[in-house]
């Protein structure tokens, strides 16, 4: 019996033996499972990172390869500039299969000489426009309508003559803009409206003579003029514009000089020293034309300036048209053209209040001194007076008892 015992005993210790040993084995091999498992994210792993790495190169090569292929073969190209300056070029090189990446276009010290429409179509993401010392003599409308993101437009230095109203249409992020030194002799209504963000502006070293305060009045925003070497008229024409032009100054911008050609007594003179009561006699010329038919003798309309833009059938380009009165009428002037051409300077305006305000102050000082000067001695000359009442009778008694001509003397005295 004893033994039967032990055999049991060994037997079952046997059999847990063998239970736990199947019980590792079931183990390490779900480890072993585990491992592979974790072996084979790991090399997943590493052959996306290489797979995602190969795309990106691939990526690259393939963008370079297109702007090399889109570049053209006389400029320097990279993913945002474009840099075709000084290569001779007669014509616009071909940008159309330009990335849309390109933010800046540098085509200066080039022979060119006009431009198409729509040659920067696809330039969507521009900013920066370099045409500057070319032989630009016209530009068709709306040429850059297609550049919404433009902030900086550079003419300088072509040979244009004249500037189609339209030509700046869909600029509406410009905010710096050069135009010197060509052959301009208008800036025509409407062709700065759509430039409200403008901040800075250059038309130094034209044709002009006069401008159109209308023109500039959409710039609410500018902030630096240039209008340097042009052979400026400081006539009537002119006197609006110089009146739009201390309002920019007073609400802090800045403008270079403008020096007058004519007449030959403001020859040399800066405009905004030029008083503006020298512009007093252009009201007068004002109301004789309208008066003797609008006309100046030299045939031209009157120059009274619009209340409002108007494009009507008899304008052109958007020029505001008026009925002319016969000649004896009396026409009422509009409070619009009043306000137009009675300006006043808000600079000198501000200065003569205050220098009226000091004088005001000193004679105010000066009667209430004399008012009360004039208190002050009426009261001592009543008290006096009081007084020498008072002592009246007393001189009476003594004076009863003196010789005739002491009586005399004292009475002369």
């Amino acid at each position: 019996m004893t033994m039967k015992m032990m055999m049991k005993k060994k037997m079952t210790m046997l059999m847990k033996m063998v239970k736990m040993m199947m019980m590792v084995v079931i183990m390490v091999m779900k480890m072993l499972k585990m491992m592979r498992k974790m072996i084979m994210m790991v090399m997943m792993k590493r052959i996306m990172m290489k797979m995602m790495v190969l795309l990106c190169l691939l990526c690259v090569l393939s963008s370079l390869v297109d702007l090399t292929t889109a570049c053209p073969p006389t400029c320097l190209c990279n993913a945002t500039d474009v840099d075709c300056s000084g290569r001779g070029l007669l014509s616009m090189p071909a940008l159309t299969h330009l990335p849309v990446t390109v933010r800046t276009l540098l085509l200066p010290n080039n022979h060119l000489s006009s431009l198409g429409p729509g040659s920067f179509a696809n330039l969507t993401s521009l900013e920066r426009l370099d045409l500057s010392n070319n032989y630009l003599d016209d530009l068709p409308p709306a040429l850059f309508k297609d550049l919404g993101n433009l902030s900086d437009l550079t003419l300088h230095n072509n040979s244009l003559r004249a500037l189609d109203k339209d030509l700046f249409q869909g600029l509406v992020g410009l905010r710096k803009l050069d135009v010197s030194l060509n052959g301009l002799s208008d800036i025509p209504l409407g062709l700065l409206d759509e430039l409200p963000g403008l901040m800075w502006l250059s038309v130094a070293g034209n044709r002009l003579h006069a401008l159109d305060r209308a023109a500039f009045e959409p710039l609410a925003n500018l902030q630096y003029l240039q209008l340097g070497a042009n052979p400026w008229e400081c006539d009537c024409n002119l006197r609006d514009f110089k009146h739009w032009m201390e309002w920019l100054l007073y609400r802090g911008g800045k403008v270079d000089g403008v020096e007058c050609t004519l007449p030959k007594d403001l020859r040399g003179r800066d405009i905004r020293g030029v008083p503006v009561e020298m512009f007093n006699y252009c009201l007068q010329l004002d109301d004789e034309n309208r008066g003797g038919g609008g006309t100046r003798s030299g045939g031209k309309e009157g120059s009274s300036p619009p209340c409002g833009r108007t494009t009507g059938s008899g304008g052109t380009g958007g020029a505001p048209t008026s009925e002319v009165p016969a000649a004896g009428d009396l026409v009422p002037v509009p409070d619009c053209v009043r306000r137009r051409y009675q300006p006043v300077s808000v600079r000198r305006a501000i200065g003569t209040v205050v220098i009226a305000g000091v004088v005001c102050g000193i004679v105010c000082i000066m009667m209430v001194g004399a008012a009360a000067y004039g208190c002050i001695y009426a009261s001592l000359m009543a008290k006096y007076q009081r007084e020498l009442k008072k002592r009246q009778p007393l001189m009476g008694d003594g004076e009863g008892d003196a010789d005739p001509e002491d009586k005399q003397i004292s009475s002369v005295a």
